[in-house]
């Protein structure tokens, strides 16, 4: 799948509307309790999933998008943001604590999201933690999204499956896969 800037700036001028404050506490708190202290996210758009954690964390979002960095730039004026795509992170290897996907990977094509997960596992220090709608075959949603199985794509790496659970409605109401990863 291109890149569609039209409906990735769209995507970013309604994404106020979709920020989770369940799931920003759940997943500072989650950060906080593996005692990491940097953080990426990739495909972070406007920052909403970044705005809980606090001056004690190094914070990172990757977006191709520039019109939603910018935002993400007024909303969070301590984090860095890259405007670069998840097949070519601007880190050094083993140099993140947490990396994480919020409902990204489900709009990339396969050969996209196969390059980012070894991206992913270069840049990762400790963890990885992917939230995808989830599907066992990876079928298509619809024209724009496919559902994702996060787990058969980690196989193949040196990880310990930390968590491979839906999660709970009331953190994330679409129940995505909660996919966490620790790095070997």
């Amino acid at each position: 799948m291109g890149y569609d800037e039209e409906f990735w700036n769209k995507y970013a001028d309604e994404n106020e509307s979709r920020g989770n404050e369940e799931f920003t506490k759940f997943l500072t708190n989650l950060v906080r309790s593996l005692h990491c202290t940097s953080v990426l996210e990739i495909g972070c758009g406007t920052g909403i999933d970044l705005r809980k954690f606090d001056d004690s964390f190094e914070i990172h979002g990757i977006d191709l998008n520039e019109h939603a960095l910018e935002l993400a730039k007024g909303n969070i004026p301590k984090a860095k943001f890259y405007k670069e795509s998840i097949t070519k992170l601007p880190f050094e290897d083993s140099s993140v604590d947490f990396i994480f996907t919020h409902k990204l990977l489900n709009y990339l094509d396969d050969e996209t999201v196969d390059n980012g997960v070894s991206e992913m596992f270069r840049v990762a220090k400790r963890y990885v933690l992917n939230c995808e709608l989830f599907g066992e075959t990876e079928e298509k949603i619809d024209d724009e999204m496919k559902f994702r199985n996060m787990l058969k794509r980690w196989l193949n790496y040196k990880v310990r499956v930390v968590s491979n659970v839906n999660m709970h409605e009331d953190i994330e109401p679409e129940q995505v896969r909660f996919t966490l990863l620790k790095k070997l």
